[in-house]
């Protein structure tokens, strides 16, 4: 009754992979930028894949009552991982908008 069919499996799983692709993808662009903020940011991606990987783990074994400890934990992590993200996003924003505030140099035209 509770298992999952393969399609759900797949989205699921695939859903894991790419988060933990894009907690790398963002922290090699902190590197390459030199802006660590962007670190932060994926330093706050890490409690959203902890929750995804309650969610899987309690799917795997079929939803055990043994583990229903697992559903307050991914709840407690997504709610954790929202504030995280929030805070990590205003500071990439708040980074980014100081970057931006270098006056722009004059156009000379010729005659």
């Amino acid at each position: 009754m509770h298992t999952l069919s393969i399609p759900t499996w797949i989205i699921h799983i695939s859903s894991v992979i790419e988060w933990i692709v894009a907690i790398w993808l963002i922290w090699t662009y902190g590197e390459l930028t030199n802006n660590r903020n962007w670190w932060v940011l994926s330093l706050a991606m890490l409690p959203a894949l902890v929750s995804a990987m309650c969610a899987c783990t309690w799917h795997y074994f079929d939803n055990a009552e043994s583990l229903e400890w697992l559903v307050t934990l991914q709840a407690t992590m997504t709610l954790v991982g929202n504030f995280t993200l929030w805070a990590a996003a205003f500071l990439v924003w708040r980074s980014t908008k100081s970057s931006n505030t270098v006056e722009p140099k004059p156009i000379k035209l010729e005659q």
